[in-house]
Parts: C-alpha cells; sequence; structure tokens
C-alpha cells in the first residue's frame, strides 16, 4: 500500500511536470518567432532531448526505487513473521511445561530461566508454525528454516535447509532479553520467485512504459512538427519570393508601357501605341498565367478539377509539345531527342492535363540544365498493357533529399549559382497529382552532376 501510494505521488509529480514543461516549451516557442528561427529550432531541439531523457532517468528511477521498497515491504513482513513465531512458541512451550501462570512477570521468569527449543518441539511443530505465520502475512513461497544453540550446533531444521544460506537468512534469537540460559537462534531462508515483485508491480511498470512511451512519441511528434514548420515556413518564403519576382517583371513592363502612351511623342503615333498596346496584352496574359497556376494547385488540392478523358496518342501529343519548345531550346543551343518506340501510344487521358504533363517536365528539364540542354523522351509499351513514358536530361540533377520532396507543392531545389530558374515550384507537384488521377505512377533518378530521368507510367487505353 505504500509502495503504490507512493508511486501514484510520483506519478503525479511526472504529469505536472510534464505540463509545466510543455507549457514552457510552448511560451519558448512563441518567444522564439521573434528570433533567427536558424539558431532557435536547433536550441528548442536540443531542450526537448534534453528533457525526453531526464524524464527517462527520473521514471526508470522510481521504477527502481519503486522496486527497492517493494523488497523492504517484503522483509519487514518476514521480520513480523519471525517476531510472531518466536511468539507463538512460547506460548505452545509454556502451555506443554506449566499449567498456570499467574502473571506476566512470571511468564517472563519462566521463559527466562527454562525456555529450549531443544527436547521440546519437534521440526514439524516448527514448521507448522511458521508456515501458519507466513500465510497470516500473506507470503506464499516455500521455506526453509534451522535452529542452532550458541555454538552453531543444529537443534532442529528442515529437510532441505542449506547449512551455505545462513549467512543471508533472517535471524533471530529465540530465548528473551534477559534469559539466563544458552541463546537459541532461528535462520529462516524463503526462496523469494526473482519475478515475484516485478509481477506484483506489473501494472506500475506497463503504465509507467506507456505514458512514457506517450511522452517520448508527443516530444517527437513536436520535434517533427517544428521542423516541418521550419520547412513551410522556408517554403513559403521562397514562394512569395518567387512570386513577387514574376509579377514584379511584368508589372514594371506595364508600367513603362503606359508611361510611354501618355507621351506626347507616342500618342499620335499609331503604330507605336499598337507596339505598346501589345506589349501591355502579353504582360498581362503572362500575370494571368501565372495566377492561373496557383489556382491550379488550389483545385487540385480541393480535388475541383475534373478530367475530360479521351482516347490520345501519345507520340502526337509529345510530337506537338516539342515543337512549341523548339525556339527556346534553340535559344539555349538545346535539342530534344524523341525516342518514341511504343508500339501502341493509345492512352484513354485528358489532352490538356497531359500535354501540360509533357510540357512541364521538359520545361523543367530545360530550366535545371547548367550548358546547353539534351532531353531525350523514350515511350515503351509494356507486355501488361501500361505504357511507360521516360524524360531524360543532362541538368544538374538532385540529391536523395530533394528527389524525397521533388513533388511537394511550392517546394523548388536548390540551384546553386544559378539563379535565372523562374517559378512557384507548382510544375512538379501538378504533375504528380494529375498523374495519380490518370491511375498512373511516377518517380524520379537523379544524382547530383548526372541530370535526371522522370520516369511516368500509364494504363493503355482499353
Amino acid at each position: 500500500m505504500l509502495v503504490n501510494r507512493l508511486y501514484l505521488l510520483l506519478f503525479s509529480t511526472s504529469i505536472s511536470f510534464c505540463y509545466k514543461l510543455n507549457k514552457c516549451l510552448i511560451i519558448f516557442v512563441i518567444v522564439s518567432q521573434h528570433m533567427n528561427a536558424r539558431k532557435v529550432y536547433p536550441l528548442i531541439v536540443v531542450l526537448i532531448t534534453l528533457s525526453v531523457v531526464g524524464i527517462l532517468f527520473i521514471q526508470m528511477s522510481w521504477i527502481n526505487n519503486a522496486i527497492k521498497l517493494k523488497h523492504e515491504e517484503f522483509q519487514r513482513s518476514v521480520d513480523e513473521v519471525m517476531k510472531q513465531s518466536r511468539e507463538v512458541i512460547f506460548s505452545k512451550y509454556l502451555s506443554k511445561h506449566y499449567t498456570y501462570i499467574p502473571d506476566e512477570g512470571s511468564r517472563r521468569f519462566y521463559l527466562s530461566t527454562h525456555f529450549s527449543v531443544d527436547g521440546t518441539f519437534e521440526k514439524e511443530e516448527i514448521k507448522e508454525i511458521i508456515r501458519k505465520e507466513l500465510k497470516n502475512n500473506n507470503i506464499k513461497q516455500p521455506f526453509e528454516f534451522c535452529i542452532v544453540n550458541m555454538f552453531k550446533s543444529v537443534i532442529l531444521q528442515s529437510d532441505n535447509f542449506n547449512p551455505a544460506d545462513m549467512a543471508t537468512a533472517t535471524r533471530m534469537e529465540l530465548a528473551p532479553e534477559d534469559s539466563y540460559r544458552a541463546r537459541e537462534t532461528l535462520f529462516l531462508t524463503i526462496r523469494e520467485d526473482k519475478n515475484l515483485i516485478i509481477r506484483e508491480m506489473g501494472w506500475m511498470i506497463v503504465a509507467s512504459i506507456v505514458f512514457t512511451t506517450i511522452i517520448v512519441l508527443a516530444f517527437a511528434i513536436t520535434v517533427r512538427t517544428l521542423f516541418n514548420q521550419k520547412k513551410l515556413s522556408e517554403i513559403k518564403s521562397d514562394f512569395i519570393n518567387n512570386m513577387t519576382h514574376e509579377l514584379k517583371t511584368p508589372l514594371a513592363t506595364i508600367s513603362l508601357a503606359i508611361d510611354a502612351l501618355t507621351n506626347e511623342k507616342v500618342i499620335h503615333d499609331t503604330d507605336k501605341i499598337k507596339i505598346y498596346s501589345s506589349m501591355i496584352k502579353e504582360e498581362n496574359k503572362r500575370m494571368n498565367k501565372q495566377v492561373e497556376k496557383i489556382l491550379q494547385a488550389a483545385r487540385l488540392e480541393k480535388e475541383e478539377i475534373k478530367l475530360t478523358l479521351q482516347q490520345l496518342d501519345t507520340h502526337q501529343i509529345i510530337r506537338k509539345v516539342a515543337d512549341n519548345m523548339a525556339l527556346q531550346m534553340q535559344e539555349k543551343n538545346g535539342k530534344i531527342d524523341l525516342r518514341l518506340g511504343a508500339g501502341d501510344p493509345l492512352i484513354e487521358a485528358d489532352e490538356v492535363h497531359f500535354s501540360n504533363i509533357i510540357f512541364n517536365l521538359l520545361d523543367n528539364a530545360m530550366k535545371y540544365s547548367s550548358q546547353s540542354p539534351e532531353i531525350v523522351v523514350e515511350t515503351l509499351k509494356h507486355g501488361n498493357g501500361m505504357l511507360t513514358i521516360r524524360i531524360k536530361d543532362n541538368g544538374i540533377g538532385m540529391d536523395r533529399e530533394t528527389q524525397a520532396r521533388i513533388f511537394e507543392k511550392f517546394y523548388r531545389a536548390h540551384t546553386g549559382n544559378i539563379h535565372n530558374v523562374k517559378g512557384f515550384g507548382l510544375g512538379l507537384s501538378y504533375v504528380k497529382a494529375i498523374v495519380d488521377a490518370h491511375d498512373g505512377r511516377i518517380k524520379v533518378e537523379s544524382a547530383p552532376g548526372k541530370g535526371s530521368t522522370f520516369t511516368i507510367t500509364l494504363p493503355g487505353a482499353r
């Protein structure tokens, strides 16, 4: 009972400690938002790690202390058994030798002058006395005993008592303290099950492990959330910077064109008005396209885009997209090598979205090339009816971390010293969403400095 109360006290203290710690961490995170994130996040991780290690250490210490207390409680019960057994032995001795004892003083006198186990008790009597007292104290383990005189000679002992156990056995003098006779000593050994205390405290240990695991998981989720928030913050900052850059250029162009149109030299020149009007129109279209990309990503997330499926010739779509990009490839001294070897290139897909998939992958391959782009587009048809489209480039490539996140919305690979890569980081997330919507699969294979290969697998036309 004492151990249970102590453990409950320690457990409630642990919960209170965890609550206060979490509260402090929340306050710390709020305050840290105004600090440098690069310095704050490692500090938070260190603090959380130290907290978890500290809690684990405290929990293990509490369990260890509880086991020790249980051992001590068990030993106190054994000591009580010894005292009670001695009193029963005294009573039985007096009842065997004296029919009437007038008072407590006479009782003490008889015991101090005459008491001896030798010649009075049989080993089975002593064994039965000890067994009953053990049972009264809820001790059910097997036991052995031995009674010796002052010369360490055995007077009585149980059948399986081992003299070597005397050093560790519980001992007690049987004669009263003021006895005039030679003292006799009772040794009691209990074959304690090593796992008994652990079994008795099983619910405590299990509860401790469960709640400690919950705390560890909570901290792990907290750390993971912190890093995810850090990544989201970085992605958000990149997105805002990219969006500002993408919209700033056409806005500046439109502003200059409007200023030019108000110039008296231009206002009467019809040709220049047409040129500047056309410029404003093109830049407006450019801004609309950027805004449409963002809205399209939002619709994809809400699953609001509906596909209009029809039978398409993938080779025809690929050639059309490649032809549309020919001028851009020429400007960068690049080339697209089409190896369209699929015998049956028909699929059921949405023409607009499928064209966008091919365009985004080719545009991505071209943008992330540090030299003249060389892009290979290959198609293969498998026996199971699946069509594979493989787009390989000679670009800067990607490390493992980038490959793992390349299809995340707004994520953009770091391009080192290349600063001409524009966009919002929506292209590949859009590609992945559309491929999934067509019941297809997409994967990427890449290595830094060795280019990238995107492989799309789609069901063929039925």
